[in-house]
């Protein structure tokens, strides 16, 4: 274990971190005790301990992991690690730190002497479990700061001729200009807007192209919209133009990933930005949905994207994460990821999830048509608010600004 200084911090290379798993049901707290390889008759003397807090600290030394286990135990808590641990017969484990949030603490004072980076992994506990009592408060954009005491609806304008709900629609500047003024009319928090399909199996398209479609539109809107606007964009060139028009977020569906030069771009203005979890471009994304620990990768994506962003110069209070529903997951993987959205709303950014309308949905539904999915996108944006999120990105604002604020108001009055 290396020396962090709290969730998320980069490290060698890697990023080193610690989160709370949302194990919902004995088969999900089995299956999380079976990928880390803990022993059958081990899982049977956890599952009811697992209905506490679950922290998971991925690969520790065995010997670092065997004192974690012991210091929990002396403390009336547990710690799963993977057959042959205690034995040091395997190099390294993940660990399941399982108690309450007083035990954790005092293990953090129990690691303080330990070796084997203990202490750097003390620090991290404590630092993971003041951001989980202090979740943060507002998203900084370049001109103003956004409250999250409510969740944010963020409206979404595609101006393209192939985004797989509403292609063509808003295909003018005229149609566009319209559709952001009914948005907001709607209540929209904020405006996203698309000029390159992303949907799977999409093309890519020049940044020319790209900022054919969206520029006009951004200065058309920046002077009349009193709500932020953001554009949905993973090109430098595009995103300087548009945050020069006056756009004030950038929401990359790479996570820093595609244009190296983006994360300057964001830092020189200021800006929101969004980062979201994929693998590969939308022409090959569903061809790699398969995943040995999809939480895991998702969070140590999401925290890898925020520490680049942070190294160029980008503040913690401008980043957003998103995990990405409908890029590189399948059925499985999209409702997995749903199910544990908890597990992300505390890395200690606002989590922007964006379900609408999408494939998942209308698999589950048996609804081809995306248009016919409202019901479907208004269910995954009630779980999703009351899991957490803090941005819902969607097509039928009005209907799901209500959606999200009954689901908050039942969560919080």
């Amino acid at each position: 274990m290396t020396d962090t200084q709290g969730p998320g911090a980069q490290t060698a290379g890697r990023v080193s971190f610690v989160r709370a798993l949302s194990l919902t049901s004995p088969a999900a707290a089995q299956k999380e005790l079976e990928r880390i390889g803990v022993d059958p008759a081990g899982i049977v003397r956890m599952l009811p301990k697992l209905e506490q807090q679950a922290l998971l600290v991925p690969q520790v030394r065995a010997a670092a992991a065997n004192i974690l286990k012991q210091e929990m135990l002396s403390l009336g808590g547990d710690a799963a690690v993977a057959r042959g641990t205690v034995a040091c017969s395997v190099s390294s484990t993940d660990v399941l730190l399982i108690g309450t949030r007083k035990q954790l603490l005092l293990l953090c004072s129990k690691l303080a002497g330990q070796p084997f980076g203990l202490k750097a992994l003390a620090l991290e506990i404590a630092a993971f479990l003041k951001t989980v009592q202090h979740p943060p408060a507002c998203w900084q954009t370049s001109r103003r700061q956004l409250s999250l005491e409510r969740p944010l609806i963020m409206g979404i304008l595609n101006v393209t001729p192939d985004s797989f709900s509403d292609g063509g629609c808003y295909a003018t500047i005229e149609k566009a200009v319209e559709r952001a003024l009914q948005l907001e009319a709607e209540g929209a928090d904020l405006l996203d807007i698309g000029g390159e399909s992303t949907r799977p199996g999409a093309p890519l398209i020049s940044a020319e192209h790209e900022l054919s479609r969206v520029l006009p539109v951004i200065e058309a809107l920046a002077n009349r919209l009193t709500i932020p606007i953001s554009i949905d964009t993973w090109k430098s060139s595009v995103a300087e133009a548009c945050l020069s028009a006056g756009a004030e977020i950038i929401n990359d569906i790479s996570g820093l990933n595609f244009d190296p030069d983006l994360a300057a771009v964001v830092a020189r203005h200021q800006a929101g930005l969004v980062v979201m979890h994929t693998r590969g471009t939308p022409q090959q994304m569903q061809q790699d949905t398969g995943y040995a620990d999809l939480l895991g990768e998702v969070a140590a994506s999401l925290l890898q994207s925020a520490a680049t962003a942070r190294a160029a110069g980008i503040t913690q209070a401008q980043i957003c994460l998103d995990p990405g529903i409908g890029f590189a997951k399948d059925l499985h993987g999209n409702l997995e990821l749903l199910r544990r959205l908890p597990e992300l709303a505390k890395l200690g950014y606002p989590l922007l999830v964006g379900t609408s309308r999408k494939a998942f949905i209308g698999r589950v539904l048996q609804r081809e048509v995306a248009a016919d999915r409202l019901f479907g996108t208004a269910a995954t944006v009630a779980h999703a608010v009351t899991s957490g999120a803090r941005i819902v990105r969607v097509h039928d604002v009005q209907a799901m600004r209500d959606v999200a604020l009954m689901a908050h108001a039942i969560n919080t009055r």
